[in-house]
């Protein structure tokens, strides 16, 4: 058999397929044609539909309009006035940069364009098929903008208008492109409407984005709004947005995302938004969501998708992260009205709840104790596991790490002393001044209601590897464990200050190479302008070997002066830190230890060595990491952390029910 000839496509169909793949739908040319009203300065912008965007799309704007000059090439493909060379994509600030918009249109509709400049006496009308000019450009009357009308959408690509809904499905597909822009551009007034009837979509101009959303998407969303921002200099990042509070919610969720201005979809920001949600609102129910984040336009990609609604940008997983801790404080400061998704603990001050938790109290007399006021006192009653089929029980675990599966990744083994060989030491106090002030600045800022929750806590289970379920009394709690864990080997590290036994490794680690792990971790922030990597490792290198004697003599952290480590300190019985994080670890202790001062090394030392202990790897078996959250971390966190005053603010404990609360609801139920 023969092999096929290899033709080249005619112009004319090459052109067809381009403008399928960007003009998808009408809403796809509307939101062509308002980005480029909306780079044209416009501040009001109309737009008629006619049969779903199928028969006539028209909108008109008060813009800069287009030169008398530039119509004859307006609607060839790759002309454009916002881009001159592929440089400036990096610092593109415009919706529009690629000149395929009009052309495109052009293609697959009939394409008419009445514009007028403020320099021109008059206006002109132009009319465009498959990317040319059709006939004469004509004076015409007419007001400073530009008027651009559609007409026959597809008329050339019968299939497409076959695929497409029925026109009302379409002009819903319409009317929501609209509506997020007319949200996120409200120093601009945006009017829809079908031919013929009243507006769908009316703004009024220089209006604010919360009362645009208010007049498009209904007064209920507005008076639920909760404002967000923030600004990270280091990110390069500024948020701004609205979410919906928990006491609202919708069962199809809505969520407007721009990046630079530019409407887009990110899945992982959505789905992040989403899990912070699901912990407060009923199944089945969303919240609505607007977010703006600007970026530095070198960080952004913006040419990956032919219809421009996919952007990729720089320090992903960082600016989500960010985004989610903001939409969490949000949610935590704007709903004092729900009670369990409140920072406000039991034990503090609320004058309106003084009397119910006095009813928690046992009383003096034999009065018999009411069920809805029964409290647990035993944790080897029913735990959560059980209704999730989740052995309970980690006794038989072995804190000893498994072999590592892959040889690239660093899973070294480490060792503690053994119960039955440890010698009984006298515990040395010290008498440095900077450790007696930082173990005062603790108990100064401690939380005293919050103490007494935490010592008197009962641990029900685990609900994933950052969150778990207590009780105190008669009330349940979400605790994260992350923060808990770091604050609860920080203050070890001050209170048990030079009395720390050792864990070690069986073969001693390369503290170079550690530093090369560590660096080619795009966490880590490296890049090549920071130098040669073998410099810098050089570097950390000798810095942690030169204050070996110090980390060794106060904390068993041994380092030989060949740049290998021998051990760590080791803070709990029975818990041996993720060596996942080892690296990361290592290159902090040397960059971001502040080794001059005596105070501020010491604080610093403890911040970076209790973060890195509370980090609990994905590598780390289930079984081992909920037997060590059960039996270990939090009854240390019972017995022996002071809690700050900043855990009752920040979302670390969670109220989410009171047993007496509860049973109101079921006796009005």
């Amino acid at each position: 058999m023969e092999p096929g000839i290899i033709r080249k496509l005619d112009e004319v169909v090459v052109n067809r397929i381009a403008a399928g793949e960007i003009i998808q739908r009408p809403a796809n040319a509307l939101k062509e044609m308002m980005e480029n009203s909306l780079d044209a300065k416009a501040t009001s912008i109309q737009i008629t539909v006619k049969a779903g965007g199928l028969r006539s799309l028209q909108i008109q704007d008060n813009g800069t309009g287009i030169r008398r000059d530039d119509l004859a090439i307006v609607c060839e493909r790759f002309t454009t006035s916002k881009l001159q060379s592929f440089d400036d994509l990096s610092s593109i600030s415009t919706y529009g940069f690629r000149g395929e918009a009009l052309a495109s249109i052009s293609h697959v509709a009939q394409l008419t364009i009445v514009t007028k400049t403020k320099s021109e006496k008059c206006g002109f009308k132009a009319c465009y098929e498959d990317g040319k000019l059709k006939g004469d450009i004509k004076p015409i009357a007419g007001n400073q903008g530009t008027q651009i009308t559609v007409d026959d959408l597809f008329y050339n690509v019968p299939m497409r208008k076959q695929a497409l809904k029925t026109p009302n499905e379409e002009f819903q597909r319409i009317s929501d492109v609209v509506s997020k822009y007319a949200v996120h551009n409200p120093q601009a007034c945006f009017t829809l409407k079908k031919f013929g009837e009243p507006a769908s979509i009316r703004t009024l101009p220089k209006s604010t984005i919360a009362q645009n959303i208010s007049a498009i998407y209904g007064a209920a969303i507005g008076k639920a709004l909760v404002p967000i921002a923030t600004k990270d200099d280091i990110l390069q990042l500024s948020v701004d947005g609205y979410v919906t509070n928990v006491n609202f919610s919708l069962k199809k969720g809505i969520s407007l995302l721009f990046i630079n201005h530019r409407a887009v979809e990110c899945s992982a920001m959505k789905k992040a938004i989403d899990a912070i949600y699901s912990l407060y609102l009923p199944k089945g129910s969303a919240p609505f969501v607007y977010l703006s984040l600007e970026l530095s336009p070198q960080n952004v990609d913006v040419n990956v998708h032919p219809t421009k609604h996919e952007v990729h940008f720089l320090h992903e997983e960082e600016i989500i992260e960010k985004v989610k801790l903001l939409v969490e404080k949000a949610l935590l400061g704007g709903n004092a009205a729900r009670s369990y998704t409140q920072a406000l603990l039991p034990g503090a001050n609320q004058p309106l709840d003084t009397t119910k938790a006095n009813e928690s109290m046992v009383s003096a007399d034999d009065k018999p104790r009411l069920d809805y006021k029964l409290v647990r006192t035993s944790h080897s009653e029913q735990k959560l596991e059980k209704f999730f089929n989740i052995s309970g029980n980690g006794g038989g675990v072995q804190l000893k790490e498994d072999e590592p599966k892959d040889k690239k990744t660093l899973e070294p083994k480490l060792t503690q002393p053994s119960p039955s060989r440890k010698r009984k030491t006298v515990r040395k106090e010290t008498r440095l001044t900077s450790i007696h002030t930082l173990r005062q600045q603790i108990e100064s800022d401690g939380d005293d209601n919050l103490r007494k929750i935490f010592r008197e806590l009962t641990y029900v289970g685990t609900i994933d590897r950052e969150q778990v379920l207590i009780q105190y009394d008669t009330k349940m709690y979400l605790a994260k464990t992350q923060p808990l864990a770091a604050e609860l080997f920080y203050q070890l590290l001050l209170f048990n200050f030079g009395n720390f036994e050792r864990l070690t490794f069986s073969e001693p680690l390369e503290l170079k190479r550690l530093v090369h792990l560590a660096l080619a971790d795009p966490s880590s922030g490296y890049t090549e302008e920071d130098g040669p990597v073998d410099e810098l490792a050089d570097v950390i290198v000798e810095k942690l070997v030169d204050k070996a004697p110090i980390l060794s003599d106060y904390y068993n952290l041994s380092i030989r002066k060949d740049g290998y480590l021998e051990s760590l300190p080791k803070l709990l019985d029975n818990y041996i830190p993720s060596v996942v994080f080892l690296p990361m670890y290592i290159v902090r202790l040397a960059t971001d230890v502040e080794w001059d001062d005596e105070m501020e090394f010491f604080q610093t030392f403890s911040r970076e060595t209790a973060h890195f202990f509370s980090r609990i790897a994905l590598t780390k078996p289930t079984k081992e990491y909920r037997w060590e959250l059960e039996h270990v971390i939090y009854p240390a966190v019972r017995n022996q952390l002071i809690p700050p005053k900043e855990f009752s603010k920040n979302g670390c404990l969670l109220q989410l029910a009171s047993l007496p609360e509860l049973y109101r609801v079921f006796e009005r139920c």
